[in-house]
């Protein structure tokens, strides 16, 4: 499957239709009614959250095994949950998040100058998928590689605001190296040695990228999404959201529930390669984000990923009589390209792409 090399209509920059004072959004962007964020309400109370885990708690002696079965249960019954006290710096957080807020009220052409295009996705975007006529989410957002080293270049960083590429070259090394953590505990929640997932992922050399979101004022956020509902394609996501906007929407039974933000917590997510690995005991989950008619959004998805061109299968360790491999191998390489032609459609991703002709 090969990825084209443009985009196969002109792109229009959502902040600039949000910036023109229109009052009707346009028809490209308008979600069909089975698809609009009212369409499926939860049944939960308006309280109900995603876990929330102190990572300080495997510090403590007395604290480690219950730490470790919070996570273990929050991956098997969730595939969401919230994480404090995790090592990367609040002050680190908060300009990480302001940076980027800066970056995207920059005059139009200077963000122009860093107009991505399908075939890396890398630089400023406003749209995902290559699929003519498609519906469109009311979002732009910027996607940055940091690992491998040999794709992290720094010219398709932006230069301003001047303190950007510093900022988020600190803020890239905390969240990888909580990456890493995070992977050991899942090894050791699933039973196998804790070195193991790292291992699959390509040891040190895993890749780490960076979407940054940004989802304008919207006239009608009744009728559209910023993100469409999707299971995300990688290994681990780390979501920097917005403290002041809440946005983020996780699937829960046959509604969805709007995540409540913890202060300087990061909102952590099960990505398709970990369903794999784990042979489907831990589970991606459906996620999409609603936009707001009276504030804008930034928030910051880091993807933790394996090395693109390792095959990913389910676990040996993990494959039962009883329970046979629910996967074949498959590359991230391959299984992302699908991906990215195919633009976010839901859970059923997973299946579709694992089972497509390569």
């Amino acid at each position: 499957m090969n990825c084209p090399r443009d985009w196969p209509e002109p792109i229009i920059r959502v902040q600039s239709l949000s910036d023109s004072g229109i009052h009707t959004i346009p028809e490209r962007y308008v979600k069909p009614p089975e698809a609009r964020p009212t369409a499926l309400v939860s049944s939960l109370d308006d309280n109900a959250n995603i876990p929330l885990i102190d990572l300080g708690g495997l510090h403590d002696d007395a604290l480690r095994e219950s730490t470790l079965r919070y996570v273990s249960d929050a991956c098997r019954e969730w595939g969401f949950f919230q994480v404090v006290n995790h090592g990367v710096r609040p002050e680190l957080m908060d300009q990480a998040r302001e940076v980027w807020r800066e970056f995207f009220h920059e005059p139009m052409e200077v963000k122009q100058g860093y107009a991505n295009s399908p075939t890396t996705y890398e630089g400023y975007g406003s749209r995902l998928g290559v699929e003519k006529g498609a519906i469109l989410d009311w979002s732009d957002y910027y996607f940055l590689h940091y690992l491998p080293i040999n794709l992290r270049d720094f010219n398709k960083w932006p230069s301003l605001p001047n303190s950007l590429r510093e900022v988020i070259g600190e803020y890239s090394g905390q969240v990888v190296r909580l990456g890493g953590v995070l992977l050991k505990i899942l090894s050791i929640n699933l039973g196998l040695e804790q070195v193991f997932l790292q291992n699959a992922f390509g040891g040190d050399d895993v890749g780490a990228c960076l979407r940054v979101n940004f989802y304008p004022k919207c006239p009608q956020p009744d009728l559209t999404l910023g993100l469409s509902p999707h299971s995300d394609p990688g290994g681990l996501t780390f979501l920097l959201p917005d403290q002041e906007v809440p946005g983020l929407q996780v699937r829960r039974g046959e509604g969805w529930i709007t995540v409540k933000p913890a202060p300087h917590a990061f909102i952590v997510n099960i990505g398709d390669q970990i369903q794999v690995l784990s042979n489907a005991i831990y589970k991606s989950v459906e996620h999409r984000v609603i936009v707001n008619s009276g504030h804008e959004r930034v928030s910051l998805a880091y993807f933790y990923n394996p090395k693109s061109d390792l095959l990913i299968q389910p676990a040996k360790e993990l494959v039962k009589p009883d329970r046979p491999a629910l996967y074949p191998a498959m590359t991230f390489d391959e299984y992302r390209l699908y991906i990215r032609t195919k633009g976010p459609k839901g859970k059923s991703q997973l299946g579709e792409s694992l089972n497509s002709p390569k």
